[in-house]
């Protein structure tokens, strides 16, 4: 049985992972969440970006240093392994695996879906639906199906979703700043929102009424909520085993990418601004955007360009599920986890983990049940109580603490020379702990179930810390 993964990506792909896994969802998704969380302050929205969008590129550049002394399996594991030792590595992947990366996947196969319905049903596409279930989990199967019989052609629908999904940002950046500012709604908007109006259909719909939050707190939380969009590209190095001349390639692509990312959310959500009234996106997020296109471009040549997104959340969605099929595998191939023999095993005709590729599969379907209790169905959320919390961004800031302890050792070693060794790793400390800040104050009714749910599963984890003689599947 074969265990070793062969070098079939180049830098090009490399940057299209980073781009692509990013970018594409989280900007839809979160610029209604942003916009309710500053009380429809564009502002504060726009100063929420920067800050999150600083807090990456930081990360990234730190990670990137890393990335030129190591080169194993599954990057952010491989760096706690070297940094901090097996154990600490072995934690680290194991939450990677069973919550990090099957939320983040099950999230991208329901936006997509739920964009899907929009086009099909307009106002009427319901998010909560089993229609919308259904169809999210097609998506997940088709995606799993794609990376796990042809990583090849997985890689290359990466690249052109990648160009696919610049597109309808590209357009709305331009267009919408441009038609925005002839016409004055960008001006109106940055003015403020009346939040009477939203409220008071907020409150005919049953919904909580928005409030304004000083300043710090309005754009901590937005922080949080941005946490989302920007987070994804730690897994593009969970294939730096498989890019060509990683040591040089991997580093560009994690702070060229970052930055190319950085630069279309601002640029797409003042577009976005200027082609929409705040009240719209706040009352309705999931429509807002397609009459956004629809004002800029006409309805049918924006119902088009809004297919545009549906592929640019596939295309996520495909680079995401790249990082589940793996997780399992990078435990396995230590030694550690569960049946590690049967966990570190590739597949000789297509080159990849087909049994950690299946339970990726099977969690993230787990963890899409979960959403859909937790936060589409009041009745069962109710039931779930504190239990109850919002697994697109709590499981994923719950990463950037496990980021301190590399960057502690990575002051530590002598690798490492200067700034690359002390002022890098420390202000990406201090990127992490504003993020825990930023949830604590965002969802801090939330956190205590949370981190039940969290224990748990790190300590079924530990049940199977020990370390495995795996010889024989190799």
């Amino acid at each position: 049985m074969a265990t070793e993964l062969k070098k079939k990506y180049g830098l090009l792909t490399a940057i299209c992972m980073v781009v692509g896994i990013v970018v594409g969802s989280g900007v839809f998704f979160k610029a209604e969440a942003i916009l309710q969380k500053t009380g429809g302050n564009l502002t504060y929205g726009i100063v929420a970006w920067v800050i999150g969008g600083v807090i990456m590129i930081i990360s990234a550049y730190t990670f990137s240093l890393l990335a030129t002394k190591y080169e194993k399996v599954n990057g952010v594991v491989d760096y706690a392994e070297a940094a901090v030792g097996g154990k600490y590595a072995y934690l680290v992947g194991w939450f990677l695996t069973t919550i990090y990366y099957p939320t983040l996947t099950m999230a991208l196969a329901w936006l997509s879906a739920r964009y899907t319905l929009v086009v099909f049903q307009g106002d009427a596409a319901d998010p909560s639906s089993g229609l919308c279930f259904a169809l999210a989990c097609f998506y997940l199967v088709g995606s799993y199906a794609m990376n796990a019989l042809s990583p090849v052609l997985a890689g290359k629908f990466q690249v052109s979703s990648t160009a696919i999904k610049l597109i309808p940002l590209s357009l709305m950046a331009i267009v919408g700043t441009i038609k925005g500012l002839s016409n004055g709604l960008l001006l109106e908007n940055f003015a403020g929102t009346n939040l009477d109006i939203v409220n008071e259909v907020f409150a005919s719909q049953g919904k909580a009424p928005i409030e304004e939050l000083s300043p710090v707190a309005a754009i901590f939380s937005a922080v949080c909520a941005t946490v989302f969009a920007y987070e994804g590209w730690i897994i593009a190095t969970s294939i730096n085993a498989e890019i060509k001349d990683a040591k040089r390639n991997l580093p560009k692509a994690l702070v060229i990418g970052s930055i190319i990312i950085v630069a279309i959310y601002i640029l797409y959500y003042i577009g976005l601004s200027g082609a929409v009234d705040n009240a719209t996106m706040l009352i309705n997020g999931q429509t807002g955007a397609k009459k956004a296109f629809a004002n800029v471009f006409g309805n049918v040549m924006g119902t088009g360009i809004f297919v545009f997104i549906i592929v640019s959340c596939l295309g996520t969605l495909n680079g995401l599920m790249l990082g589940c099929t793996r997780g399992l595998y990078s435990i396995a191939s230590r030694g550690r986890g569960p049946a590690p023999k049967i966990f570190a095993d590739v597949d000789k005709n297509t080159n990849m983990p087909a049994n950690s590729s299946t339970f990726g599969l099977l969690l993230c379907a787990a963890w899409l049940f979960y959403f859909y209790v937790s936060c589409l169905y009041p009745p069962t959320a109710k039931i779930l109580g504190m239990f109850a919390f919002d697994p697109t961004e709590l499981p994923i800031i719950t990463i950037y603490p496990f980021y301190i302890p590399i960057f502690f050792k990575m002051m530590a070693s002598k690798d490492f020379k200067g700034a690359k060794r002390f002022i890098a790793p420390l202000l990406s400390v201090a990127g992490c702990i504003l993020m825990v800040v930023a949830s604590v104050i965002a969802h801090s009714k939330e956190i205590p179930g949370y981190l039940i749910i969290f224990a748990i599963v790190m300590l079924i984890g530990i049940i199977f810390i020990k370390e495995k003689d795996i010889a024989e599947a190799k």
